[in-house]
Parts: structure tokens; C-alpha cells; sequence
């Protein structure tokens, strides 16, 4: 009885012996044989070598496929680790995945890898390419797997076998050529020649077995993969441009803030920078106040009994920090929401009190682990632009919709127009019933269609109390940051005892929508410096006019340049240095002031400046009360 092999088209045809994706490509052509990557079995990625043995629904994945390039980062992290035990024999092999850009392996070696090792070891990379060694892959019993483990002294595998993986569970090896070896899962690409040359290894760092600090600490070694090299110049190039976007190095350029070993994961915010963060919160607070939200204020710390009730004690206590007074504990809060839900309950709501909105810039702390902090992106202590809907659940559509449409102008007024849209689903743990979840799942469906939208979905990256809208924006050089998020909660208000009236005069728990648009205030500052290269649009910069007298003598009048522009709510400055004027320009370009004011004796005279915006040689001479009303307008924030 013959294997029966269902193809996109709707055709089947019958083999008599178990055929491997591979066969069945050359069969169709030789062409796509050289093109092919993997096989999708009945919705499932194999190895193109691996015999399909049932009746199955089939189609050939080529290399230029999104759903191969996992796979080719995959292949790059064993042939990394292989180049590395032959070029450094007795180093020890843990985990290697590929990432969202590339890959990278975990390797326990007495000895640090330098910098220097990395060229040697991408060379050997490439060797073990050009020799284009076969790819196998073979189920082996457990007993068989540990005892080769630690045969060859790879105690990290043996470890993982017996402590990580269940009795009962498949173990399968991948083979390269006939002297190397790896534990995984798979598929990989039929040999390493496929693999070709598009890869690059990035950096060394320190990491811990598991991810657990307490356990012994390893070497990884990352790099980047993609499926041709024109893909990954491009992707090299973009990473030459964010190195000189980093908002870091912009902020100690430009005097923004900086960051000290006393405060981990915290920020010490200068003028400039502050002036930054005024305008953005200022700018959001308007968007409260049209939009129909009340701004209030929560506590900084509450007793862990809040946070108990509300389950972020079960399911985020290894993320909060704590403290103590008069033999109770309290925590710091690691989100708004709690102290909205006890705001809410203080007064007794009716249905047609109904949606109640609040907004707060909350502060809250996070314990992150100190690896993971990165500048003002990943912070222990940041503000949240936080907002909260208490509504019946017939008004989740509604809500939901007039938020998406208020998110997207922000999104356009601080310059981004692409963006992403997702939904993240139920996680794995989580509280509530498995129907309030599809209420709550579905109730964001039902209000991204209303709005027209397409997004994508993402399985088991919601929140633990209810799924998420994420707002994914495209910053200027091709990076995609995640910012803003709508979360739907049936369970909170529950917990938390919240209620409302109904039409029946029966108490009933409202519906709480958690919403923010910037997400972290610090993080979306950091966002618009590197998308914007420290040069913000004129409503958001720190400075945004300098004036610099040409000769001593129009100083005084400098001076009152800038005092009409102050008077006219403008950021400014004068530059009374005794410099060349052009010393004068070329500095406050360097430091991204949008407009620079030049005067002399003439101007002095006249009662006029000249104006010079940056990025621009053009020069445009107008009266002060002139130049007065163009640069309010042009600073003025979006409405």
C-alpha cells in the first residue's frame, strides 16, 4: 500500500516507498530541488532528508520563504558551535537558538573568547560551509544520549537530558558530516554548503546555565543570518546607522541625561533632557483631556495585601520590589492599574456613569535583571502615560475603536507612520476561565475589524490578567519597537471588588480596558531620539532657537531677541561667547538646534534677525516680530 502525498494544488500522487521532501522536489523539478530549504507535512516544518511515512499534505519550502529563515539562523548556531569545538577543543556546548535577527550559542570554556577569536572562528564557519557536510537526523534512546554526553564530557547535555527533558519525549540528534553532533529538535536545511554565506558574528558576552545567576556562567557568541547577502549588507548598514543614532552616546552629546552604577536601570534627567519629556507629557495630557479622561495620582508603594488580591503576587512578585514599616510590607508598584480599580471603588457608579476614564503618568519600578537593562529602553524605574476604562462590556467595541483612532494620531504627530498591529493571546499562566478569555480575545477582534484593521496574532504573549492590542511602530532607519497596548480585563475588577448599578438595580462588575499610547515615557523618549538622530521636530526640542550675535556690540540686542522669544513660550537661548560667528552655527548644528538666530549691528539697527534652520543654507532675514510669530508656529505641538 503506497504513501499518498497531497499537493497545494489539490493533486495526489502515490509513492510506493516512503519519499523525503527532497525526492519529491527533484521530481517536480531540478530547479526547485536546489531552491528547497524544508518541507511542510501537514502544517509542519521537516527536514527536507526526513521520510514522510503516512499520507500527508505537503509543500516544498524554498530558501527565499519567511518560513525557512528560522531555520537557516538555527543551522547557523550549530555551525557555529561546531567551528568552535574544533578551533577550541574541551569547550562545552549548552543551548543555541536563532533570534528575531540571527543566532547565537552558549559555550562553557575556562578561557574568555576575546574579539579577536570571533574572526577566526566566523572563518572557520565558512570552512565547514565550503565543505558542505550532510545534515542528518536521528531519533536515539535516552540511556544512548546521556551516556554519549558524558562520555565526551559535555556535562551541560547530559545534565539538560536527565533534568530538562521528560521520560517519555523523543530525542532527536542532528548530525554534521560524520564527527559532530547537537541535541535538537529541528528541521534543519539537508547540509551545511545550504546554509551559504549571508552571516556575521556580532559580539561575546556573559550569560548563566539556564539563565539562572546562580548557576554557572558561560560565554555566548551572537551573530546575524539572513537568506542572501544582499540582506545582510543591508542589515549591517543599518546597524552602522543605529550606532550613530544610539540615543546613549546622543544624550551625553547633546546633555540629555545620563545613567550611574547608584542607580541601576534608573535615569538622572538633565535640562535638556527634561525638556524633552515636558513637551511629550504635555503634549499627551492634551490628549487626556480631549479624549475624555481624568488625570489622578496613585500611591508610589501599597501593602502587598492589594497586590495579593489583585494576582500580581502570584504572577509577577519576581518582578516587583518590597520594603517594610512598623512590621508590614509593602510593594513598590509595578503598574497603575490596582490603584486605579481603588480610586474607582470610593464612589458607588450607576450604568450611566459609564465608561469612567482615568489617566495618570504613573511611576512604577520593575526588578529587571541588571542584564537586561539597556540605557533608558529597558529601565528598572520609568512613567507610564497609563489609562483605564471602567465600562460594561457593550461598550468595549466602542472604546476600543476610539482609542485605536486616538493612538494612530499620536503615533503620526511624533512622526511615525508605519506601524504594525498585533494581539497577544492568552498566556500560560494566567487567571479567569477559559470563556472569559475568548470574550475578551474576541472582543478585540470584534473592534480592530470595526476599525478596518489587519494585525497579526501572537499565541501566549498576553498579559496574565487579559490579551493585548500592541502597537508595533517602523522608526526611520527600518527597526520595529513596540510602544503602545489596549488590554481588555474581566478579571480585576472581580478581584478587586469593583462594581457598577445596572439597569436592574443589581450590582455588576464593570469591564477595566488598560491603555497606554507612548507605553514607558522613558523608553519612547529614547524611541524619538533615535529615530529622529537627536534633531527633533521644533515642538520637541530642548533648545529650540539660539541666538548669536556676530560682534559684542549686538549682545545687548541678542538678549532681547531671546527675551521676545521666551515671552512668546519659545526655548531659548543666546550664545554671547566671544567666537566666530561660524564656529557659533556649525556648534549648535552639532547640537541639533532647529533654528539659529544670527544678529549684528545692522539687525540691531533695524529691528531684524536672520534666520537659519538647521539643515538648510538657505537664510531668511524678517522683522523680530516677524520671526517671533513664524517660530511660535512653527514650534507650535500637534493638535
Amino acid at each position: 500500500m503506497g504513501i499518498n502525498i497531497t499537493f497545494p494544488d489539490g493533486n495526489v500522487k502515490s509513492f510506493d516507498a516512503p519519499p523525503t521532501g527532497l525526492a519529491i522536489a527533484q521530481g517536480i523539478s531540478p530547479g526547485l530541488a536546489k531552491k528547497a530549504a524544508l518541507v511542510s507535512v501537514n502544517g509542519e516544518l521537516w527536514d527536507l532528508t526526513r521520510p514522510i511515512e503516512t499520507d500527508a499534505s505537503i509543500s516544498i519550502i524554498t530558501r527565499d520563504k519567511p518560513e525557512a529563515l528560522e531555520t537557516i539562523r538555527h543551522d547557523a548556531a550549530h555551525v557555529l558551535a561546531q567551528a568552535v569545538q574544533e578551533l577550541f577543543p574541551g569547550t562545552q556546548i549548552t543551548f543555541g537558538p536563532s533570534t528575531e535577527v540571527g543566532f547565537y550559542y552558549d559555550f562553557a570554556r575556562p578561557e574568555p573568547f576575546s574579539e579577536d577569536d570571533l574572526g577566526a572562528i566566523e572563518q572557520r564557519m565558512r570552512d565547514i560551509v565550503k565543505r558542505d557536510l550532510p545534515i542528518t537526523r536521528e531519533v536515539w534512546p535516552r540511556e544512548q544520549v546521556i551516556q554519549f554526553f558524558e562520555k565526551n564530557g559535555e556535562t551541560f547535555k547530559a545534565e539538560w537530558v536527565t533534568e530538562g527533558i521528560k521520560p517519555d519525549e523523543t530525542i532527536t540528534i542532528y548530525k554534521q558530516g560524520d564527527t559532530w553532533l547537537d541535541m535538537c529538535r529541528g528541521p534543519h536545511l539537508p547540509s551545511t554548503g545550504k546554509l551559504g554565506s549571508a552571516f556575521k558574528l556580532t559580539k561575546v558576552s556573559g550569560a548563566y546555565w539556564r539563565g539562572d545567576a546562580n548557576n554557572a556562567q558561560l560565554q555566548r557568541i551572537y551573530g546575524v543570518a539572513f537568506a542572501t547577502d544582499d540582506e545582510l549588507k543591508a542589515y549591517l548598514k543599518m546597524l552602522e546607522e543605529a550606532e550613530k543614532r544610539d540615543h546613549r552616546r546622543l544624550a551625553k552629546q547633546l546633555d540629555l541625561f545620563h545613567q550611574q552604577e547608584e542607580a541601576p536601570g534608573m535615569v538622572f534627567w538633565h535640562p535638556k533632557g527634561w525638556a524633552i519629556w515636558q513637551a511629550v507629557e504635555q503634549y499627551v495630557r492634551g490628549v487626556y483631556r480631549r479624549s475624555g479622561y481624568a488625570e489622578v495620582r496613585g500611591p508610589q508603594i501599597m501593602d502587598v495585601s492589594l497586590w495579593k488580591k489583585s494576582g500580581h503576587w502570584d504572577n509577577y512578585q519576581e518582578n516587583m520590589f518590597f520594603t517594610e514599616s512598623e512590621k508590614r510590607t509593602y510593594a513598590l508598584k509595578p503598574m497603575n492599574c490596582p490603584g486605579h480599580v481603588q480610586i474607582y471603588n470610593s464612589n458607588l457608579h450607576s450604568y450611566r456613569d459609564l465608561p469612567i476614564r482615568y489617566g495618570e503618568f504613573g511611576g512604577c519600578h520593575r526588578n529587571e535583571p541588571s542584564g537586561g537593562l539597556h540605557g533608558i529602553m529597558r529601565v528598572r524605574a520609568f512613567t507610564q502615560d497609563d489609562g483605564h476604562v471602567f465600562c460594561m462590556e457593550s461598550q468595549i467595541e466602542s472604546e476600543v475603536t476610539a482609542f485605536h483612532a486616538q493612538a494612530m494620531k499620536v503615533y503620526a504627530d511624533f512622526g511615525f507612520t508605519e506601524l504594525a498591529i498585533k494581539i497577544a493571546l492568552r498566556p500560560d499562566k494566567r487567571i479567569g476561565a477559559e470563556e472569559v478569555w475568548d470574550r475578551a480575545e474576541d472582543a478585540l477582534r470584534a473592534a480592530l475589524r470595526a476599525a478596518g484593521v489587519a494585525w497579526e496574532e501572537l499565541p501566549g504573549e498576553g498579559a496574565f490578567y487579559g490579551p493585548k492590542i500592541e502597537y508595533h511602530l517602523r522608526d526611520s532607519i527600518g527597526r520595529s519597537w513596540q510602544v503602545g497596548t489596549m488590554q481588555v480585563d474581566f478579571m480585576m475588577p472581580e478581584r478587586l471588588g469593583a462594581t457598577y448599578i445596572d439597569e436592574a438595580s443589581q450590582r455588576r462588575h464593570p469591564v477595566m480596558l488598560h491603555r497606554a499610547i507612548v507605553g514607558s515615557m522613558e523608553r519612547f523618549i529614547g524611541i524619538l531620539i533615535e529615530h529622529h538622530a537627536g534633531a527633533m521636530p521644533a515642538w520637541l526640542a530642548p533648545v529650540q532657537a539660539v541666538v548669536a550675535p556676530i560682534v559684542s556690540d549686538a549682545d545687548g540686542y541678542a538678549v532681547e531677541v531671546k527675551q521676545a522669544l521666551v515671552d512668546a513660550n519659545l526655548r531659548a537661548e543666546t550664545d554671547l561667547r566671544n567666537e566666530k560667528i561660524n564656529y557659533k552655527i556649525r556648534e549648535h548644528s552639532m547640537q541639533k538646534v532647529p533654528v539659529i538666530i544670527v544678529v549684528g549691528r545692522r539687525e540691531a539697527e533695524e529691528k531684524t534677525v536672520t534666520l537659519r534652520h538647521l539643515g538648510s543654507e538657505r537664510q531668511q532675514t524678517l522683522t523680530l516680530a516677524d520671526a517671533v510669530a513664524l517660530l511660535t508656529a512653527e514650534s507650535r505641538a500637534p493638535a
